[in-house]
């Protein structure tokens, strides 16, 4: 009876580490610089030999020390090929909204792998060894370093002087020149009284309703209930007025910010709800760069797409 409860209690323990091949990693970053609330992806590959495979929990989310970064999410695909071979893609979202670290980084993961027996449980085989995971650093802001007071942008040589007979054309040259500026701005004339007196350059009333149907039909479909929804719904309502403004106005309002639009609609005058329309932008960017536990809620989302609607609406 002593025998077999000392067997058994030897079979629980892990066997002798198995030499394995060590699996090839590769790791990486979508982009080496971001600005605060940009998302920025972590990719980690790996690749095991036939019969070698790797300790999961080593690679979990909770394992990833990303200093100044916050987590969004985390994903792991698994493949295999003909030969036997697992590869293991794991995505991990990162964002910041810290504006006092002008560096981010992600440190290094050591992950255990070993050697895969028929019939044996992974908790009794012991790890083959460890393989390091390479990390990772992004700037903010800027992909120049921090601290240059300049930058070198040519080596130390002269720059090479011109030919003879390049510098006795030169006055030829600015003569062309001069000449035809001339039949240039007699074209521009031309042109410009006859967009005055012809038709109005622009998309007509017909495809402006289209688009405007097409901009409720999607504020219209927009989902509020969790925190990334509500996110791309604010996108949504700051594309489609902006989208409006530049119908109705022609103002570029995609490249301007709210405090420009509402300075431009003030200049301006006209019958748009301008107080609404920059009351409604300013949320927008407010939740779209807010963090996570100051996202506004479902009903207060859904409350700005209906406002949306019905500024589009001309209600």
């Amino acid at each position: 009876m002593m025998c077999a409860a000392s067997s058994f209690a030897l079979g629980a323990q892990p066997s002798s580490p198995i030499a394995a091949a060590m699996p090839v990693v590769h790791a990486g970053v979508d982009r080496t610089a971001m600005w605060v609330a940009d998302r920025v992806t972590y990719t980690v590959t790996i690749v095991c030999p036939p019969g070698v495979e790797i300790l999961l929990d080593d690679v979990a989310k909770e394992k990833l020390k990303a200093n100044g970064f916050d987590i969004v999410s985390g994903d792991t695909a698994v493949s295999s090929d003909g030969s036997g071979r697992t590869t293991h893609e794991l995505r991990f979202v990162l964002t910041t909204y810290r504006v006092d670290m002008p560096s981010l980084s992600i440190e290094p993961i050591q992950v255990r792998y070993y050697a895969r027996v028929p019939g044996a449980p992974r908790q009794d085989v012991a790890p083959a060894g460890e393989l390091l995971v390479p990390g990772a650093a992004v700037a903010l802001r800027s992909t120049l370093p921090e601290g240059q007071s300049d930058y070198e942008l040519r080596d130390g040589r002269p720059a090479a002087s011109r030919p003879a007979f390049a510098t006795r054309a030169q006055p030829a040259g600015i003569a062309l020149v001069v000449m035809s500026i001339a039949p240039a701005a007699f074209g521009a004339l031309q042109l410009l009284r006859r967009r005055r007196v012809g038709r109005p350059a622009g998309r007509s009333m017909r495809t402006r309703r289209q688009e405007q149907q097409a901009a409720l039909a999607r504020l219209g479909s927009l989902e509020t209930s969790s925190e990334a929804d509500r996110r791309r719904a604010y996108d949504e309502v700051s594309g489609a007025l902006k989208a409006y403004l530049e119908a109705r106005t022609g103002l570029p309002a995609a490249a301007l910010t709210t405090a420009e639009i509402e300075a431009a609609l003030a200049e301006g005058g006209g019958e748009l709800q301008r107080e609404r329309i920059g009351s409604l932008l300013a949320a927008c960017d407010a939740a779209r760069y807010a963090a996570p536990e100051e996202m506004p809620s479902a009903e207060a989302c859904s409350e700005v797409v209906s406002a949306a609607a019905q500024v589009l609406r001309g209600r």
